[in-house]
């Protein structure tokens, strides 16, 4: 610590410059922790986070580990039915102020979990801040846990508390199940200090909304499941849900793109087709590359990408065996390329050799 950080601490304090205050006393705190001398560190912390003197507004605030998210421009959020009532259920719970404030999103990746926690902080009118796990995770032993002490305690001294979201994006990555992981003893240690602080923050602040998501559910450690309030499972799409989908982002894609001829029907029995569809994270790349990729000369040639991505190896699959999957002639000219009386031909042709 040099004289300036002291000098600066005066200054601020007369000036009333408490948000400059703020920032000046984490930098001293980091430089004690630099040195070795955690103790004063996290008391440091603890004594600004403790203190009831600092009120400027959440949007101000400056942190290691903290990101924040812009809001205010965003897709619709495009989920069943009854997860949207779930959604909905947790506006509801935070608005009624009774302490219900942890919510896990667990589900499999692209399934809109990250987009839903930034849909709340906007339904909710609240600043979202984004863990940074890059800055976090460190790999010199015991640091992860030092660092997760400064993060919480960075999030109890956040002004406005009742104006914020903590996201804690992928948890998984400081979560997973004790007994299964390979470095035992570390990740111990980290999951406990995560146990602490959260027990901690709900002593402390009993406003601050928290959300974290999980790819990897089966393998989160019990004991920090039981912190959150509710599980939210994003594992609900139904293939119709994950059609609709589908359709709502074609509509908004396809009038980026000169010369394409969009087939709504076409693309919908693709999809019906498909044994098996990504969730809509995976579905949405793969309809914008198809867009993307197509011939800017062959109106059609999306719904050719797109049948290869979906399902497969279309130069390999006869006219006969297309048309007994339920695509008609009109169809088949659109994906093979050929013309619709070269298709009825071959149709008929595969009959008479039938008889």
């Amino acid at each position: 610590m040099k004289k300036q950080n002291v000098l600066n601490l005066i200054k601020y304090h007369v000036e009333k410059n408490e948000n400059s205050f703020r920032n000046e006393a984490i930098n001293i705190a980091r430089y004690f922790d630099s040195i070795g001398d955690d103790q004063l560190a996290e008391y440091i912390m603890s004594l600004i986070a403790e203190s009831n003197m600092y009120t400027p507004q959440s949007s101000d605030f400056e942190s290691e580990f903290l990101k924040q998210i812009d809001t205010r421009i965003m897709e619709p959020l495009n989920l069943p039915v009854e997860i949207s009532k779930d959604v909905k259920g947790i506006i509801n719970a935070v608005n009624h102020n009774v302490g219900i404030n942890k919510f896990l999103f667990e589900g499999l990746p692209g399934s809109g979990k990250t987009e839903a926690a930034k849909h709340v902080a906007r339904l909710l009118d609240r600043t979202l801040f984004c863990v940074d796990f890059d800055n976090l995770i460190d790999s010199k032993l015991g640091q992860t846990n030092k660092n997760i002490s400064l993060m919480f305690n960075e999030i109890n001294m956040i002004p406005n508390a009742n104006r914020v979201v903590i996201l804690f994006d992928e948890i998984d990555v400081i979560a997973l199940d004790r007994i299964n992981s390979n470095d035992v003893r570390e990740m111990g240690r980290v999951t406990s200090t995560i146990l602490r602080e959260l027990d901690r923050l709900t002593d402390l602040n009993k406003e601050i909304v928290i959300i974290a998501t999980t790819n990897l559910f089966s393998n989160f450690d019990k004991a920090l499941l039981r912190r959150f309030d509710a599980v939210i499972n994003f594992n609900r799409y139904s293939k119709e849900d994950l059609i609709e989908v589908a359709e709502i982002y074609f509509s908004s894609f396809v009038k980026n793109f000169k010369g394409i001829s969009k087939d709504i029907r076409l693309f919908r029995k693709i999809l019906t087709v498909a044994q098996e569809l990504p969730y809509p994270g995976e579905l949405k790349n793969i309809i914008k590359t198809s867009l993307a990729f197509s011939d800017v000369n062959l109106e059609h040639d999306y719904l050719k990408r797109l049948y290869n991505n979906l399902i497969g190896e279309l130069e390999k699959t006869d006219i006969n065996q297309l048309y007994e999957t339920g695509f008609t002639v009109r169809e088949i000219e659109k994906l093979k390329g050929e013309s619709k009386s070269s298709v009825s031909r071959k149709l008929n042709k595969e009959d008479e050799q039938n008889e």
